[in-house]
């Protein structure tokens, strides 16, 4: 009985979809399910590729949110949305009293991808980030309800490519959790440490003249590259744990035509970070000093995640919505695939790895259950 006790640890008011409405008696009184009863009825490369053929580019996520709404409501899961936008929703769907949720994202990059598979891979937007892994949760959720297990459940959340605005919302949840395993392509390796993001937009001003005599104007693209080249060279960090942070200037865009001496520039920039924000952004504010605007888009620390005895481990560079899940408890991050397919144009997940990720999944679940 000494689950139960825990389970009640981070309880508090109930929420409109909150999972502290799963305290409920008649919810607890679930019956444990025998051979197979609720197993998904789809094969997890068929929903791979059901998944896949659904756009949900971040801000178009609806038509793939009420996809999994009926299918996961197909397999007897309770499900809710918590509404996130007026046209925008996460997914929740659970089989019990959760103290481990199964979380990912169900948006993707642009743009979309012909979904396809061979002997080995399924190919398409979405295939290891992370529509594949969706398949693998699904899959690993149905062995364990077969075997009598059903506290558990899932969060599918809208925006993580953009502000990860569904994580944030969910967050604001009251919970009753204890972990929160989230769904990234990490090659099927518990992620001990994530970098953190510093995003930023640069503006500079210049005046305009004609490019005949450019010496009566001032080139505000120059006067950003100069901006650039002092960031691109300057030392980000370098951590035992997390690694080097590196800096990457992702647009750009300045000037009006060739003939003209450019007025304006301005510049997106991502760094991959390896200390505190605070740090960070104040380094970033010496380097730009006076010479542009900077506009701060979004930054998160680095993240030391859970990690289980008996599973490979990782670090990773990018980023996920692990920095904005800490009330669901104690967050793991771990997924099949490659983060050097996801964003491609060849975008995809090796078949034998899925399978694996859904082994796993169950393993772990299994294992924080203990």
């Amino acid at each position: 009985m000494r689950r139960a006790k825990r389970r009640r640890r981070r309880g508090g008011q109930t929420g409109q979809h909150g999972f502290a409405e799963l305290t409920t008696p008649t919810l607890r009184a679930t019956p444990p399910l025998r051979g197979g009863e609720y197993c998904s009825t789809m094969h997890p490369f068929e929903l791979t590729k059901q998944l896949m053929a659904i756009p949900s580019v971040t801000g178009n996520e609806r038509e793939l949110g009420e996809f999994l709404l009926a299918h996961l409501a197909s397999l007897k899961y309770r499900v809710e949305r918590q509404n996130v936008t007026s046209d925008r929703f996460n997914v929740l769907a659970f089989a019990g009293d959760p103290l481990v949720i199964f979380c990912t994202h169900i948006d993707t990059v642009p743009p979309s991808i012909p979904v396809r598979e061979d002997d080995d891979f399924l190919y398409g937007r979405g295939a290891c980030d992370t529509k594949g892994i969706i398949a693998a949760m699904l899959e690993a959720g149905g062995r364990l309800r077969s075997a009598g297990t059903i506290n558990f459940g899932y969060l599918f959340v809208v925006g993580e490519e953009t502000d990860s605005i569904g994580a944030k919302t969910a967050n604001r949840l009251k919970w009753n959790t204890e972990f929160v395993i989230v769904g990234e392509p990490t090659q099927n390796q518990l992620a001990r440490a994530q970098k953190g993001t510093l995003m930023v937009n640069l503006r500079t001003t210049g005046r305009a003249s004609h490019s005949g005599y450019p010496e009566f104007g001032v080139s505000a693209i120059q006067n950003l590259f100069a901006v650039l080249k002092d960031c691109e060279t300057a030392h980000w960090g370098d951590d035992p744990v997390f690694g080097k942070g590196t800096f990457n200037t992702g647009v750009f865009h300045g000037g009006e035509a060739a003939n003209v001496v450019p007025a304006a520039a301005s510049a997106s920039i991502m760094v991959r970070t390896v200390e505190p924000r605070g740090k960070v952004e104040e380094k970033m504010r010496r380097l730009v000093e006076n010479r542009a605007t900077m506009e701060i888009i979004g930054a998160s620390d680095p993240q030391i995640t859970h990690v289980v005895e008996g599973f490979a481990t990782t670090v990773v560079s990018f980023g996920s919505d692990v920095p904005y899940l800490g009330n669901l408890g104690k967050r793991l991050l771990m997924g099949p695939g490659s983060i050097l397919d996801a964003h491609t144009p060849g975008e995809k997940i090796r078949k034998s790895e899925l399978m694996e990720g859904a082994d796993l999944y169950e393993k772990l679940v299994r294992k924080l259950l203990l």
